[in-house]
């Protein structure tokens, strides 16, 4: 049991954070003699995973996904979310815990002192050394106020991956009016995490207003027929509008993440025009 007696002043070891700027920088330095391969080899000894005995932690998980590996806090004990946190917080890099229960946050903030509490979205969030300009364009919207706090865990999800989420909740098809009066917001996005529980209806409209990505969240919020978001999950499946790609029912941390990679693709797109 973890308490804060055995997790006080057990501050992690920073390393260098282990992602493409700190690989690309470590072999520049060895081309340059700056450095020698046993240094960087020293400095790279946690790859690709760092066994815990409870976990494995995947250090190569920025290389390859562009974030490091997130925590999912349900399932485990307080003890179990320290340990892996501590690992994580060793590289520097930026991290996010969902499903996270206050005592989880109790627990983590002993190792992480700087660790932030989101307790609508029930996420830890720690900011990564390394900071960049927000990507724009991401905008995140909720049918209605019950949704938020799945809304909530996408908007977290998307900021300490590095997005700017803009929040447009209570907009759902019970008051169409509502959603058309926001239609310059929504045509400003290069995104749409669109969050709905009862039947799901609003993805889909969204969908058929846009010409960008548009990715439904069906949430298990509605009465007995709505089957704990199943209702939603199928109406969003069988949207008529074309494009439309739907997560799991409350996921709205996989539709942030996937949202994250589409803007970082534009992104690097866009740099790639401007350069040729």
């Amino acid at each position: 049991m973890i308490g804060a007696g055995s997790t006080k002043g057990q501050r992690a070891i920073l390393r260098p954070p282990v992602n493409e700027d700190t690989i690309r920088r470590l072999l520049r330095d060895v081309a340059k003699g700056k450095l020698r391969p046993e240094e960087a080899l020293a400095s790279l000894r946690d790859l690709p995973f760092k066994d815990l005995g409870f976990a494995r932690y995947d250090t190569h998980r920025a290389l390859r996904r562009g974030f490091p590996e997130v925590i999912l806090a349900e399932g485990k004990t307080e003890a179990q979310v320290v340990g892996i946190l501590r690992a994580v917080a060793a590289h520097g890099n930026p991290i996010l815990v969902t499903r996270a229960r206050p005592s989880v946050f109790t627990a983590a903030v002993e190792v992480v002192p700087q660790a932030e509490y989101h307790p609508e979205a029930r996420a830890i969030t720690v900011a990564g050394r390394s900071r960049r300009k927000p990507r724009e364009g991401l905008l995140i919207v909720a049918a209605g106020t019950s949704d938020i706090p799945v809304a909530e865990e996408a908007a977290v999800t998307a900021e300490i991956m590095g997005n700017r989420a803009e929040r447009l909740y209570d907009v759902g098809v019970a008051g169409l009016h509502r959603l058309l009066a926001e239609s310059d917001r929504l045509r400003k996005a290069r995104v749409v995490v669109a969050v709905a529980g009862m039947e799901g209806a609003l993805p889909g409209v969204i969908a058929a207003m846009l010409d960008v990505p548009v990715i439904g969240v069906p949430v298990s919020t509605g009465y007995g027929a709505a089957f704990g978001g199943v209702t939603a999950l199928l109406s969003m499946l069988n949207a008529c509008a074309s494009g439309l790609t739907v997560v799991n029912i409350d996921n709205g941390f996989g539709a942030a993440y996937a949202a994250g990679l589409i803007l970082s693709g534009i992104q690097k797109g866009g740099r790639g025009r401007s350069a040729s």
